[in-house]
Order: structure tokens, then C-alpha cells, then sequence
């Protein structure tokens, strides 16, 4: 057995009483360093050690002394006094863990007071404790300390739960119990324990004691916990909402029963308005439209059955009762409550601008000039802000990607360009206070005319801009905008072939922001209004802008080609050549210098007579790939033998095209240009450009000294040495080429010019040799001969040895031909015996007779006109004319040689037959003369010339 259960009854007494009074010693001293306690922090130790200390006295529960409930009584007033205090100062500070510790304390006097609970000499001390708790277990509440909160709810419930209610006569005390069961239910929500939260409500149906006030309160809460399941979207939760509403509503029918002063009827119709109001909301997201409409049918008319009650008219009826309508699909109805809002005077903001947006997303385009009226009409009787403008316009437009069709966003944008530039609506963005509004108006207006801009819809694209400059204050700050809106402006009516409203535009873009796009413009609209030399002059001004990159003028001159103002376009690339430097290109260039070159010579030559300004570019194009190298200037490759091959090929037709035209100083120069680029190609095309190379050459000395013919001013010096490097040059080519690659016809035009420029050289020698060299070759012709002989045989360096050279392996090579050419054996006769006539003259008869005996017996044979008859009568007349001088000298037998050889000849010629008569005659004639008079040969007479 212990010590202490073998003591005294009065001694276990004794100590029992000295514990009592030392731990509520401890507590007066602790509430005292509470009550001393002015601020609010720190009050962590303070709260522990009353915490401590409760829970010793509660291990000696119950007291059996009532004075030492009564001390209990009045350190648990005092502490709760001291909290009060506290929290006034703590409410200064908002600490929100003073107010935690402040709590506590509070806790810890509801506790006290608990242990005291039936003290005898306080009036309704259970009545008191539980106030404690509720007050107490309402700041838990609000600390979000649900638990302690709940704590706190149950244990006043336990006290008020053990008194006989039927006694209680104070409607305060009755109060708070209802208020009790109410916290207690809200804490329970919170705690997602909604099964409890109802279940204690409907209890508390119990404690309304006929009071307005507790219908009244109860109706409040259940309305409350109503509208919070009223935010999710699920038909469960919209069914739960529509019971606790009824049941709010089946309160304050109730409760008008109890009502006793007008204000107290007021206030009851006002929640049971209220109530039916969102009993309306949620029929209306339940899809129940026909009972929206009954519910506000009955909120109008306020027949709730009392009779003689005045009609609800809140602003948000009308709402509901349009969203009901469009959901019935009965607009005109819809349509006539949004109207009728416009009568309501103070219609809160967010419900009409709501209503606005609802209508309009129903009725879509249709609903436009409603929701413009509607806006407009309340201006003046509402409240409204530069922010709703903003939202019913952009709601108004909608965005890109609405689905809404061209015709439709355009009827839409010209109804929100009616409204934004009321004056009515501007108002409302004066001043600084509207400026974020403001910016966000002129964005929903720009994206608007952006959307327009992009279908190319550029009359609406244009009106909307310009009614976002409404939005667009006239300072510095936005300065910069304004011109950008003016640049779009003159893009909007360069699309509409409004030029001259353009160039307004632009020239005022240019004002505000002089940069590279407004120049750009400016030089767009002059492109389009055909001025071309401003345009070019325009070209000129953009390259001093600040901002300027090359870019603009490739992007200058793809306008020009597109508007076929092709000397723009030549102007803009002949500029933008400017800025390739001779060395690597600038890295900010928009495409290559051989590219540009290219594109130059192609534009140039859609128009005839450029083939000057087409030669200077090819120059360039040369020089510059000699300057940077022909992998760098025309690229590597594929695409670098491309664009070489281009320019020789450009070169080439351009010459020939000039040679034809017999402009022959381009045709040198064109032709050089093209033997030089078909000489730098490297591919897979050797012979083909070798023989490119050797044609160009060739051709090149022909045009020059084709040149010379066409000025008759003779070669200089330079220039016959430039043909001769030319010439040997092309002779190397021709020496590496191979059999079957060589072109006879390149072989005579080598030839041909070759023994014009050694004729030049007074080299006889060296032009008999290539003309040998020639006849000898595969490549020659009969043709090529004679045209070399005729050549030989005129001029002022003829060569008669190389013409009759010539002459006779041609006449050879036809004669041996299976059917000859007598045309060309006639023309080679003749000319044989011209050289001969001429370089010989009369020293040489016999060679000279012989020609015309070799004549003779080509036509011996021939069938009638096969031998050109012109040219048989020329032979026959020239052979009897040659015997005139013997016949005078008296040289009978030269004389009787030649009119032999005329007569001859004669008898083969078709329509000589009189002719030869007469010659005849006069054979016979000389003959017997000189037999009469072979000793006067002088006596005889003169010839008969024919």
C-alpha cells in the first residue's frame, strides 16, 4: 500500500486544496504576463504555458468547491478580456501567427470556463461557456483551422445539447444555438463532409422558434451552400444546388408568416427574390429554359401568394430571361429583353456587357446592329467603362479562325466601325486614366483590318485601320504607330488602284517615320502611277536612308518587272551592283553579283536596241570573274558551269545576232566575250566548247575585218596583231580537235580570214602555204576554193599565184564531181582566165588560149543549156574579140587561132547561130584576102567585133 492511500482523509484533502490553489496561482500570474502582454508576438511561450497548465487542472476535475469555480469563472473572463485586446492590436500588425497564438488563448479561456460550467451565482453559465466556444470555434473558421474549428462547434453543441430549450426565454440565447448548428454545418462543407453540412442544417430546422430572423438565417445558408455547387457544370451537382434552393425558398415562404414589421417583410422578399433568381440560373445551365422563363414570369409579376406584393425587377432578369429565349431559339423574344435593358437605369456593368456577348454569340451576325443599339442606347443611363467597349467590340469581330465566312466578318467589322467611332464611345477613352483601354481598342480594331487585309478584302481592311487611329493618341509616344498605320493605309488602296489616295498616305508615313519602308512605298505607288523617271529618282533615295539594306532594291526591282517598267528594274539592279565590292561579297547581300548580272541581261533583252547596255554587263560579269576568280564570281560546280555557260551562250546569240544586223563593232565584242567564257568552262563538254571556243574566234576576226569593209578604214597595227593572236590561237584549237569533231565548214572560215590578215602582213608565202594546206584537207570543197580563188583574184591584195591556184584545184574537184556544178565551173573558167588576162596579159597567149580550148571541150558533150548559155556566149564573144589586135598587126596566125577558137566555142552555145554565121562569113572573108593580098596585109580590113 502507497503512502498516500494510508493517509487521513483530511490530510489527502489538504494537498488536494494547496494543488488547486497553486495551479490557479500559476494561472493569474500567466494571464497577468498575458494582460501586460501589449503586442501581439510573441506569444508562443505564454500560450504553451497555459496549455500546460489547463491540462493539469483538468486531471483534477471536478471541483467541488464553488469558489474555486468562481476564480476559474473570472481568470477565464479576464484571458479572454486580454485576447481581446490582443487582437485589436493584432489587427493593426495582421500578423497572421499572432492571430494563430491569439487563438489559443481564446481556446484555452473557452476551456476554463467549461471546467467552471455550473458555478452557482452566474446567470446561464452553460449559455455563456458555449458562446466561448462558437466565438472561439469562428476564428479557427476563419484561420482555416477546420479541425479546431470543428472542435470548438461540437463541444458547444454538447452543452447547449444537455439544456431543456422550452426554458430558454432569451431570443439571443435562441440565436446562438441556431448559429452554433449553422457554423457547425459550414465547417462540415469546408471539410467536404456535405452529408453532415445538410444534416445539420435540417436540424436546425428545429430552432427557428418562429423567429424571422432564424428562418432568415437558415434560408441565407442554405442558399449559400446552394450557389457554391452552383459553379460545377455536372447534372448531379446542378440537382443537389436546385434542392438546397428550394429548400431556401420553402424557408422564406415559411418565414413570411413570421414576419411582424415591413422591413422585416422586405428583407425576407428580397432573399426569397434572391433565391428564386438563382433557382432561375440554375434551370438555365440545367437547359430547362421553359422553367427560366416561368421563374422570372414569376419574379415580374411577385405572386408568391401573399397577394398584393410588388414585382422584382432586378437588372439580371432581363438576362436571364434573353439566355432563356436564345435557348428556345426565339430571338425576336431575346432580342426584345436585351432592348428592354436599356430602360433599366444602373444596370451593373458586368450584366449587360454579359447579356451583350450572350446575344450576339447566339444570334452571330445577325445580332451585330442589336448589340450595337443595345450598347449605344445605354450610354448615358449605365455605368459604362472604356473596358466594356473593348469587350462587346472584340466580341463583335471575334477572332481569326472564328469559322465565321468573309461576308459575314465584313457585315461585323462595318458594324463595330459604326460603333467605335461614335463619339459617345471615343469620350469614354479620354484621358490617361483609359490609356491600357485605349491600347487595347486600337489592337482589337488592327487585328480586325489585319484579318480583311489578309482575305484581301482591302476597302474593309482599310476603314478598319482607320477607325484604329481613332485609338491612337497624337504624341510623340506614338508616333512611330501612326506612321506604320498610314504605311498599311497606302497598301490597303494601292490594292484598291487608289494611287492617288495612296501617295496621301505614304507622304505622311514619310513625315512621321522618314525610314526604308516608307521610302519603299512611295516608290510602289510611283511604280504603279507609271512614273517612272520619279521611280528611279526614288531608287536613289532609298539607298540614303538609315535603315536601308540592298534587300530593297532586289525587292525594288521584282515590282519593277512585275509592272513591265523594265528601265526601273534596270536602275534598281544597276544600283544594287554598287554595293559588291571587289572583294568577298557584303554578307548581307539578298543573292549573288552573277545572279544580278543575269537578271540584268535578261530584262534587257525583252526590249530591242539594249544590245549596247547588254555588252557592258557581260563586260562586268567577264571582269569580275577574272578579279575574283570564276569558282567564286559564278559559284562551284554544277551551278557555277551553269551560270558560265549562260553568259557564253547569251554572248554568243548576241553576236551572231549583230553580225547578222551588220553591226559588227558589237560583234566583236560579243563574240570575244563568248570565247573567252566558253574557253573557262570545265565540264564534260571539251570538244563541244573547243569548237565553241575556235567558231568564236574565227568569227571574231570576221566581224572585224568585216568592220573594216563596212567603215573603209583600213586595220591599225593593234588591231591586226589582235586578229593574228586571235587566229593562232584558234589554229591550236583546230590542230587538237579530232577528226570527227572538226566542222569543214570551221576549217574554210579559219582559213578564209587567216589568208586575209597574212595578206595584210605582205606574206604571200605563208598565205600560199594555208591555202595548199587547205586544199589538201578533208574539209575542203569545191565551193570553198572558189570562194578563196575569188578572193585571191580582187582587191587590193590580190594574190593572183593563190587565186589561180586556187581557181583550178576548185575547177578540178567539180569537173571530177559525178554530177558538176557548171554554174560554178563556168564562174571559175572565167575568173581563170581574167587572173591569167591580167597578171600574164600577152606574153602568156598559149596559157590563155588553152583556158578557153579547156572551156571548149567542157561543153563538148553537154547536153543543149546544161553549160550556162550567158556565160558560153561570153567565152565565144571574148575569144573572137582577142583576134581584133592579130588582125590589125597582120598576125595571120594568131588572128586565125582566136576566131577559131570564137567560131568554135560558138558552135556549142545555144542562140549563137547567127553569131557564128557571121563569123563564118568573115573567116572566109580573111581567108580570101589573104591569099589576094599576102603582100599587103596591112590593106586588109578591121575585124568585126562582136
Amino acid at each position: 500500500m502507497r503512502i498516500a492511500e494510508i493517509s487521513s482523509p483530511e490530510i489527502r484533502q489538504q494537498s488536494s486544496h494547496n494543488l488547486h490553489h497553486c495551479l490557479i496561482s500559476q494561472l493569474d500570474s500567466l494571464i497577468k504576463q498575458t494582460e501586460n502582454h501589449h503586442s501581439p508576438n510573441n506569444l508562443s511561450t505564454l500560450s504553451s504555458d497555459l496549455k500546460q497548465t489547463l491540462t493539469q487542472l483538468t486531471q483534477l476535475a471536478p471541483f467541488p468547491n464553488n469558489s474555486l469555480k468562481l476564480q476559474l469563472w473570472k481568470l477565464a473572463y479576464r484571458l479572454w478580456n486580454s485576447c481581446v485586446d490582443l487582437s485589436n492590436a493584432a489587427s493593426i500588425s495582421r500578423s497572421s501567427s499572432a492571430d494563430e497564438h491569439i487563438a489559443i488563448l481564446r481556446h484555452v479561456a473557452a476551456d476554463l470556463l467549461s471546467l467552471a460550467a455550473d458555478v452557482s451565482g452566474v446567470p446561464s453559465p452553460a449559455i455563456k461557456s458555449a458562446s466561448f466556444y462558437y466565438k472561439t470555434g469562428l476564428i479557427w473558421h476563419n484561420l482555416r483551422k477546420f479541425d479546431l474549428a470543428s472542435i470548438c462547434f461540437e463541444k458547444a453543441t454538447e452543452i447547449v445539447s444537455k439544456l431543456d430549450i422550452k426554458k430558454i426565454s432569451d431570443w439571443g440565447e435562441k440565436k446562438m444555438i441556431l448559429d452554433i448548428n449553422i457554423a457547425r454545418s459550414r465547417t462540415a462543407w469546408e471539410v467536404l463532409d456535405r452529408k453532415i453540412a445538410i444534416n445539420l442544417l435540417n436540424r436546425a430546422k428545429c430552432l427557428l422558434f418562429g423567429s424571422f430572423d432564424h428562418y432568415k438565417a437558415l434560408a441565407n445558408q442554405f442558399l449559400m451552400f446552394g450557389k457554391s455547387i452552383l459553379s460545377k457544370h455536372d447534372t448531379a451537382s446542378l440537382n443537389d444546388a436546385l434542392k438546397l434552393m428550394n429548400e431556401a425558398l420553402d424557408l422564406c415562404e415559411k418565414g413570411l408568416d413570421e414576419v411582424r414589421t415591413r422591413e422585416e417583410m422586405s428583407e425576407l422578399k428580397d432573399l426569397k427574390f434572391k433565391t428564386l433568381r438563382f433557382i432561375s440560373a440554375v434551370h438555365l445551365q440545367k437547359g430547362e429554359y421553359e422553367s427560366v422563363i416561368k421563374c422570372v414570369r414569376v419574379l415580374r409579376e411577385g405572386s408568391f401568394g401573399n397577394g398584393g406584393e410588388v414585382g422584382d425587377h432586378h437588372a439580371s432578369l432581363p438576362v436571364l430571361a434573353m439566355k432563356a429565349w436564345l435557348g428556345l431559339g426565339r430571338y425576336s423574344e431575346a432580342e426584345k429583353e436585351l432592348r428592354d435593358m436599356v430602360v433599366i437605369k444602373g444596370v451593373p456593368e458586368t450584366i449587360w456587357v454579359s447579356a451583350v456577348e450572350a446575344y450576339f454569340q447566339a444570334a452571330g451576325t445577325a445580332g451585330a446592329e442589336t448589340a450595337k443599339g443595345v450598347f449605344l442606347g445605354l450610354l448615358g443611363r449605365c455605368h459604362v467603362s472604356a473596358k466594356s467597349a473593348v469587350r462587346v467590340a472584340h466580341r463583335v469581330v471575334g477572332d481569326d479562325g472564328d469559322g465565321v465566312s468573309a461576308g459575314a466578318a465584313k457585315v461585323r467589322a462595318k458594324v463595330v466601325a459604326e460603333l467605335v467611332s461614335d463619339e459617345r464611345v471615343l469620350a469614354l477613352f479620354a484621358g490617361d486614366a483609359a490609356a491600357k483601354d485605349r491600347t487595347t481598342m486600337h489592337a482589337v480594331l488592327w487585328n480586325c483590318a489585319s484579318n480583311h487585309f489578309r482575305v484581301k478584302d482591302y476597302e474593309m481592311s482599310a476603314e478598319m485601320f482607320e477607325k484604329s487611329m481613332l485609338y491612337l493618341p497624337f504624341d510623340l509616344e506614338n508616333r512611330n504607330l501612326r506612321a506604320k498605320s498610314f504605311r498599311v493605309l497606302c497598301l490597303c488602296y494601292l490594292g484598291l488602284s487608289q494611287l492617288d489616295r495612296a501617295q496621301e498616305y505614304i507622304i505622311e508615313a514619310e513625315k512621321l517615320e522618314p525610314n526604308i519602308g516608307s521610302a519603299f512605298l512611295k516608290f510602289k505607288v510611283l511604280l504603279q502611277k507609271k512614273d517612272h523617271k520619279n521611280a528611279i529618282n526614288q531608287i536613289l533615295a532609298m539607298t540614303i536612308c538609315l535603315d536601308f539594306t540592298p534587300d530593297f532594291l532586289s525587292l525594288s526591282a521584282h515590282e519593277a518587272v512585275a509592272c513591265c517598267a523594265l528601265p526601273v528594274a534596270v536602275a534598281a539592279l544597276s544600283n544594287l551592283l554598287n554595293f559588291y565590292t571587289s572583294g568577298p561579297s557584303m554578307p548581307s547581300m539578298p543573292t549573288t553579283e552573277v545572279v544580278v548580272l543575269r537578271t540584268l541581261v535578261t530584262i534587257l533583252t525583252q526590249e530591242p536596241g539594249n544590245e549596247s547596255e547588254i555588252l557592258k554587263y557581260v563586260k562586268r560579269a567577264h571582269t569580275r570573274a577574272s578579279e575574283l576568280g570564276p569558282d567564286y564570281f559564278f559559284g562551284k560546280e554544277e551551278a557555277g558551269r551553269r551560270e558560265q555557260n549562260w553568259f557564253a551562250v547569251m554572248s554568243w546569240n548576241f553576236g551572231t545576232k549583230c553580225g547578222k544586223e551588220k553591226n559588227y563593232e558589237l560583234c566583236v565584242d560579243f563574240l570575244r566575250f563568248a570565247s573567252e567564257f566558253f574557253g573557262g568552262l570545265v565540264d564534260g563538254k571539251v570538244e563541244e566548247n573547243s569548237v565553241m571556243v575556235c567558231k568564236s574566234l574565227i568569227l571574231t576576226v570576221s566581224a572585224m575585218i568585216a568592220l573594216e569593209n563596212q567603215k573603209q578604214t583600213a586595220l591599225e597595227d593593234t588591231e591586226v596583231k589582235q586578229a593574228v593572236e586571235l587566229l593562232e590561237r584558234s589554229e591550236k584549237i583546230l590542230t587538237s580537235l579530232s577528226p570527227g569533231s572538226m566542222e569543214s565548214e570551221l576549217y574554210f572560215m579559219y582559213t578564209f580570214t587567216a589568208y586575209d590578215i597574212q595578206g595584210r602582213l605582205n606574206n604571200p608565202e605563208s598565205q600560199q602555204l594555208l591555202v595548199k594546206k587547205f586544199a589538201s584537207s578533208k574539209a575542203c570543197t569545191p565551193k570553198n576554193l572558189l570562194q578563196i580563188g575569188l578572193a585571191a583574184s580582187q582587191g587590193p591584195r590580190s594574190n593572183p599565184q593563190v587565186a589561180t591556184f586556187a581557181l583550178n584545184e576548185s575547177l578540178s574537184a567539180l569537173l571530177s564531181c559525178p554530177s558538176p556544178d557548171y554554174q560554178n565551173v563556168a564562174l571559175t573558167v572565167r575568173k581563170l582566165i581574167a587572173v591569167a588576162s591580167i597578171h600574164r596579159g600577152e606574153t602568156d597567149d598559149d596559157a590563155v588560149h588553152s583556158m578557153y580550148k579547156q572551156a571548149y571541150r567542157i561543153m563538148v558533150g553537154l547536153k543543149e543549156g546544161e553549160y550556162p548559155s550567158e556565160e558560153g556566149k561570153w567565152l565565144a564573144m571574148t575569144a573572137w574579140n582577142r583576134a581584133a589586135v592579130p588582125v590589125r598587126l597582120g598576125q595571120i596566125e594568131l588572128a586565125r587561132k582566136w576566131m577559131n577558137a570564137g567560131v568554135e566555142i560558138a558552135g556549142k552555145v545555144v542562140g549563137m547561130e547567127t553569131y557564128r554565121a557571121c563569123m563564118e562569113d568573115f573567116i572566109s572573108s580573111f581567108e580570101n584576102k589573104c591569099h589576094e593580098h599576102k603582100n599587103h596585109t596591112s590593106e586588109s580590113r578591121p575585124l568585126m567585133v562582136l
